[in-house]
């Protein structure tokens, strides 16, 4: 590909944010015809990267070339002029607006619905996609919502296109569908690049890899001549085991049981239908699921931060003896030793205070145990020491307020000091969102040692290739319903895939 002119040239890309240098000189070339893969550790640079090239972020140093000619990157507009769009992991439409509505909003000229439904029924034949101009945005799947963001960028006339996460909430059945739809774009002679920290989506689906680490790049190849691991080794600069572990189930015993589980939100609608199932200590239990199943109203029904409509969650002691959990508030329940570690997209929204440093956050969690009047500092200080080094968070000190920190960092914090309170249920969601490969591998350890020790872990994941080697049942939910329980080893993923969508199978209890 090197004696054509790339569609994009940076050279010398540098960006400070204070005293933080997130991209250090990067020098990368983008094809058209071609998908390329940007991968790098959590603070790399890799979206910093992109959010230059379409307009979000202005480079304090460097060059941007498209199609061999120097450009001013000044803003999203300026990015779409050049044919440049990017699709963030987080997506930006109205709901009340329906996907023609949603795709046009904001262009200039006159409004002419009927037209623009009729072009964009022609980009979707001519690339796969599936979309009613006429559908109103609430009314989606997530891989809808998504298919419209796509649509929207290719409508507005881009052929350098920018995915950031694309399948962090598909099913592996919209995930195959996404491909089939980059590789027609590949085809059509678009550039494609994609930000993800699936391995084994890289292999699939790119042509080359870039790999950046702090801030610098490393190097690049085609796929075809590089594997995982080599490309894990990259990333970190050192060798990393890329296996997960499965020990067996120790010593299982029910420790969580609920039947007939019913949720509605405040607004009414219904979450939880009729949920039944038996969480035991020393086992792994994934919870799988698309996005909006009713995992998180799950998991904050046990730990008693959800109203619950109908049902029973009872929590079994070592000797068979049986306390009800429902009408417990979330002191009393966190007392017995159930402990959840939810990371939502807001991850300073549960559970830490961003204001705080991180021996005060540490602290949140003991601070009601002291024998005196004055606050133990010195045990939230030590604990907070470990987890830095432990995970290898990146901060200055344990000094610096969590809201420094960046996304991946705060949640390498959040999920490390539930796991150190030595809990007897563990319920942790999306524990490894956002994670870079060798963090995430440092958290599947630390949760199956609290597997090995004893403790109940009920694991909620995004990544069905993970929950099938880490979980040793996984129970999937679709529409707030049970579909079924399945054994970890052993269920195919396109399976459990098709039970996330429909209903169907049956539970082993």
């Amino acid at each position: 590909m090197d004696n054509k002119v790339p569609a994009v040239q940076m050279r010398d890309i540098t960006k400070r944010f204070g005293s933080v240098l997130a991209n250090d000189r990067v020098w990368l070339n983008i094809y058209r015809g071609e998908i390329l893969a940007l991968l790098g550790e959590n603070g790399s640079g890799k979206t910093t990267l992109m959010n230059m090239l379409s307009g979000i972020y202005f480079p304090d140093e460097g060059t941007i070339a498209i199609d061999g000619k120097e450009v001013v990157i000044r803003s999203p507009k300026d990015a779409f002029d050049l044919g440049i769009g990017m699709i963030h992991q987080h997506f930006k439409l109205v709901d009340v607006l329906t996907a023609a509505e949603n795709i046009v909003l904001g262009l200039p000229g006159k409004l002419d619905l009927k037209a623009a439904s009729e072009k964009i029924r022609e980009i979707c034949s001519a690339y796969g996609f599936e979309v009613n101009p006429d559908q109103k945005i609430y009314d989606m799947s997530v891989s809808q919502k998504q298919t419209v963001e796509i649509v929207k960028v290719l409508y507005r006339g881009a052929d350098i296109l920018i995915l950031d996460e694309p399948t962090a909430v598909l099913t592996p059945q919209e995930t195959e569908k996404l491909f089939a739809v980059l590789r027609n774009m590949r085809n059509d002679g678009k550039a494609v690049v994609i930000i993800t920290h699936k391995m084994h989506e890289v292999e699939e689906l790119s042509d080359r890899v870039a790999v950046l680490r702090h801030g610098q790049f490393i190097g690049d190849m085609p796929t075809a001549k590089t594997n995982a691991q080599e490309m894990t080794n990259m990333m970190v600069g050192h060798p990393v085991v890329l296996n997960i572990k499965r020990p067996d189930p120790v010593n299982p015993k029910p420790r969580i049981e609920v039947e007939g589980l019913t949720v509605r939100s405040i607004d009414g609608i219904l979450k939880l239908e009729d949920v039944s199932f038996t969480a035991c200590s020393g086992e792994i239990l994934g919870i799988a699921g698309i996005s909006g199943s009713g995992q998180k109203e799950l998991l904050e029904s046990i730990a008693g931060l959800q109203p619950v409509e109908a049902g029973s969650i009872q929590y079994i002691e070592d000797d068979g003896s049986r306390e009800q959990l429902l009408g417990k508030d979330p002191l009393s329940i966190a007392q017995m030793g159930i402990s959840l570690s939810f990371v939502p997209e807001d991850r300073l929204g549960m559970g830490l205070v961003g204001n705080m440093d991180l021996a005060d956050n540490m602290m949140l969690r003991s601070f009601r145990s002291g024998k005196t009047i004055f606050t133990d500092r010195r045990t939230p200080h030590t604990l907070a020491e470990t987890v830095v080094q432990d995970l290898e968070v990146r901060t200055p000190s344990i000094s610096t307020p969590v809201r420094r920190l960046s996304g991946g960092n705060v949640q390498k914090v959040l999920v490390g000091r539930e796991i150190s309170s030595a809990p007897k249920v563990l319920l942790t969601a999306y524990a490894v969102r956002g994670l870079d490969i060798n963090s995430s591998y440092t958290i599947y350890d630390l949760i199956n040692r609290q597997k090995e020790q004893g403790v109940a872990v009920i694991y909620v994941g995004e990544d069905l290739d993970v929950l099938l080697e880490l979980a040793d049942r996984i129970l999937v939910l679709c529409g707030g319903k049970v579909s079924g329980i399945v054994p970890g080893r052993g269920a195919k993923k396109r399976d459990v895939g098709l039970m996330m969508t429909k209903l169907g199978g049956k539970a082993d209890e």
